[in-house]
């Protein structure tokens, strides 16, 4: 679970429309929880979309809250 956790950061931060430093992101059994505080609904899916591209993921919960 470490490992994915790793991926999923590392992907995160290298994605250019993401201001990635509010996103939290856990991983239990490889299911990965994104949560924390962004902008706008698209960096929300963005974050989504850019997690599930992580192999090793079995489930995915985006607890992200937008506050524009």
């Amino acid at each position: 679970d470490t490992g994915i956790t790793t991926k999923v950061k590392a992907k995160l931060a290298e994605e250019p429309s993401l201001k990635s430093g509010g996103i939290a992101v856990e991983t239990l059994r490889g299911t990965v929880q994104l949560s924390g505080f962004i902008k706008t609904a698209t960096e929300k899916s963005t974050a989504e979309r850019v997690a599930r591209g992580v192999s090793g993921i079995t489930a995915l919960r985006n607890d992200l809250i937008v506050m524009p």
